[in-house]
């Protein structure tokens, strides 16, 4: 594991312990958690619009023509 060096403002860090006291949790890994939900979160996020895409890609045309012009849209 490696670790890192934050810089951040000391109220923030004074306001973060106490999080982290409340949650019965060290800083270091209260922040460590944030980083990870983060990350996970884009990677979830990466998989769902690959997998979206994918769909997209294969689904069948369905007839569909774009509006010629703005008057025509309104006309459906």
């Amino acid at each position: 594991m490696a670790n890192i060096t934050l810089k951040i403002d000391d109220e923030l860090l004074r306001q973060a312990k106490i999080v982290a006291a409340q949650e019965d949790t060290s800083l270091s890994a209260l922040v460590a958690s944030q980083i990870e939900q983060l990350v996970r979160k884009r990677q979830d996020y990466e998989a769902a619009r690959r997998t979206a895409k994918a769909l997209m890609r294969q689904a069948k045309p369905r007839g569909w023509q774009r509006p010629t012009s703005r008057d025509e849209l309104h006309e459906r």
